[in-house]
């Protein structure tokens, strides 16, 4: 029987260390040695620091690439599987697996467990990420070099990536049908043979997932209470972990992919989109010799005198004694080099064109189209003349990939200045925005019976046209569970993000995390905040199979205005961007060091001040917009920056004093 081609691997080295000096790295090195010698191809090696992003940035860049040259079977990381505080391998790669091989994860340790009782403190993770298997190993290299033994003895290792692959493993069941496996060690899968279900025990169907590349999660938290239990029976504490809003940010980059990409016409409703591809120019330009000024096209060669003027279409100046009128960007003619500015020349004679209705005249007192121009200088070779290719050359790279095409339209400019009809760009997320409460008025409802104005749907949705985004406006949701999930499965099939406002806390009538975690089979990724304001401030996925995306992110903002509105800035508009085709290092709005101008006192919590800045003697100085009470939206009024004040810390001081410098996030343009 002829065999696959061999296995293909990836190594992944995670170490603060070794990142900044690859010789530290000694278990890297050591998995490619062993696996070659098991006649493993090992394609790609590459160490990361301890991060989280950038652990799973490469680990499922891996798993997902689409070019022969890129694709691998197997991802082997070493390192941060442990309990210190840096060890943060298993929650980078827990999110991306598709299908856990629980068995394998007990293999190690238990393999483990048999040199060492510290074994015990180990977290392993092992799985498919779309069809690769994922699997971490410790940092030690004798760790490794134990793990790998027990993965490659009797060839767990090769049938696991041949089932993947979609083989039938007959020559494993073979020999478990006569006795047990063989010890062999060797890593050759066997040639596929199609997808079939077997009695002992595995499953040989790959699972497919559409949208942006994330399996369909399952609620890892489910602690929404339950809104039909008694009264008495409900949590009186939230159960959701404070999170630190570093964290939070975190959570949101590594949950979000770009919107899938699409080709849309080059106008003016791309702005706000972000290039899906490099832009090279498809020809010269200018393609032609063309006219940098208005004048005439003539040879260098012609001293001053009077010339016949050709002003009708020519591709070639026919004779010695003839110019050739163009306008500036006009092409010029083969036969000229050289044009003379208008200023340079001046109406000799003219072929008269009365016309009945016009009593116009030159300066000279004579009607009509000019018959004969008489030059006044000599003009040098290529003088006004903008050659071929002279501003771009067909071939060059005018515009990167991930490119913000602006509003201002520079960005649309040089697609249209190149010709582009089409191009091929992340688009804007559109957002549905809703508020929950039956407490709530509408503006537009005199006759309702709430007790308070909406302020959140307004003030939100003029943020987010004014940046650009589509809203989707949902309205009023009441205080029922069923209106809840309603309005959330309208918002989900319509929009690729959902922001909703109240219903976030421990009230008997804050029900969106029940209806996202109970009712919609969603995950939340934070359900608090160590922030003020914003403390209840809620961030989950939701699965929609067949619909937009594969799953939609959901923003749940506190009711309180001020405070809606501050975590709007702080966290979706950097979830927007990042939708939108935004790198990773551009999602978060702008942060510059200011100088505030009155005493702010600290909170227990890192706190958003909102504040004025103004750009005085070449300083940038804040000036806080008064009462920073939650509900108090009047101080984001006129505010256009929010400066991140620490958190109190007992024995420390208990304000910042006018004149410190602190960090603060723009969110509208400065003041000068």
């Amino acid at each position: 029987m002829s065999q696959s081609p061999a296995i293909r691997a990836a190594i992944l080295t995670v170490s603060d260390t070794a990142a900044q000096d690859a010789s530290a790295d000694k278990s890297g090195p050591t998995i490619n040695t062993i696996l070659i010698e098991q006649g493993i191809e090992c394609r790609q090696l590459k160490i990361v620091p301890d991060d989280e992003l950038r652990i799973r940035e490469a680990v499922k860049g891996w798993c997902e690439a689409e070019g022969e040259d890129e694709r691998v079977d197997l991802v082997i990381t070493t390192g941060g599987t442990g309990l210190g505080v840096r060890d943060r391998t298993p929650e980078a790669i827990s999110p991306l697996i598709e299908r856990h091989a629980s068995g394998l994860v007990h293999l190690l340790i238990s393999s483990s467990l048999t040199h060492t009782a510290y074994a015990a403190l180990a977290r392993p993770v092992a799985g498919t990420v779309k069809n690769t298997l994922v699997i971490t190993l410790p940092g030690s290299v004798k760790a490794v070099r134990e793990n790998l033994e027990a993965l490659l003895n009797g060839g767990v290792l090769s049938h696991a990536v041949e089932l993947i692959r979609g083989g039938s493993g007959k020559k494993v069941h073979a020999e478990l049908a006569s006795g047990g496996p063989s010890l062999s060690t060797s890593t050759q899968p066997e040639k596929s043979q199609g997808h079939h279900s077997h009695t002992h025990g595995h499953d040989h169907h790959h699972h497919h997932h559409g949208g942006s590349g994330h399996n369909v999660p399952r609620p890892r938290t489910m602690m929404a209470q339950d809104p039909s239990a008694d009264v008495s029976a409900r949590q009186r504490v939230s159960p959701y972990p404070l999170v630190s809003v570093e964290d939070a940010l975190e959570m949101i980059m590594q949950e979000l992919d770009p919107l899938t990409a699409a080709t849309l016409k080059v106008n003016s409703q791309l702005r706000g989109c972000v290039l899906a591809e490099d832009v090279h120019s498809p020809s010269n330009v200018p393609p032609t010799p063309t006219s940098n000024v208005d004048g005439y096209a003539l040879r260098a060669s012609f001293t001053p005198g009077i010339y016949d003027v050709i002003t009708t279409h020519c591709t070639e100046l026919p004779a010695s004694n003839s110019i050739y009128r163009v306008n500036t960007g006009g092409a010029v003619p083969a036969g000229a080099d050289a044009v003379i500015m208008v200023e340079d020349t001046r109406v000799h004679s003219v072929v008269s064109h009365p016309h009945p209705h016009s009593s116009s005249s030159s300066s000279t007192g004579i009607q009509g189209e000019e018959k004969q121009v008489e030059t006044l200088a000599m003009v040098d070779v290529g003088e006004n003349v903008r050659q071929p290719g002279s501003d771009v050359r067909k071939g060059d790279l005018v515009l990167e990939k991930g490119t913000v095409l602006r509003s201002a339209g520079g960005e649309i400019g040089t697609l249209a200045f190149v010709g582009r009809t089409e191009v091929r760009v992340y688009p804007k997320p559109v957002v549905a925005v809703l508020s929950t409460g039956n407490e709530l008025r509408d503006l537009k409802d005199t006759d309702g019976v709430g007790t308070i104005w909406d302020t959140n749907r307004p003030s939100l949705s003029a943020a987010l046209q004014g940046m650009g985004y589509q809203v989707i406006d949902l309205g009023i949701v009441p205080d029922d569970l069923d209106s809840h999930v309603h309005a959330l499965r309208k918002g989900l099939e319509a929009a690729d993000l959902v922001l909703t406002t109240g219903g976030t806390s421990m009230g008997t009538s804050d029900l969106l995390k029940p209806a996202i975690e109970l009712e919609l089979d969603g995950t939340i990724h934070f359900g608090r905040l160590n922030a003020k304001p914003g403390k209840p401030t809620t961030f989950a996925t939701i699965p929609t199979p067949g619909g937009r995306n594969s799953r939609t992110p959901i923003f749940a903002l506190p009711g309180n205005p001020a405070s809606a509105l501050v975590m709007f800035y702080v966290f979706v508009v950097p979830a927007l961007r990042r939708l939108n085709g935004f790198g990773l290092e551009r999602c978060r709005l702008p942060r510059i060091p200011v100088q505030i101008q009155s005493p702010m006192r600290l909170d227990p919590r890192p706190q958003f001040h909102r504040v004025t800045v103004r750009v005085e003697d070449g300083v940038f100085k804040a000036y806080s917009t008064g009462g920073q009470r939650s509900s108090r939206v009047a101080s984001l009024a006129g505010a256009n920056a929010l400066v991140g004040l620490p958190g109190y810390v007992k024995g420390g001081p208990e304000k910042m004093k006018a004149g410190e410098a602190v960090d603060a996030i723009l969110i509208a343009e400065l003041e000068t």
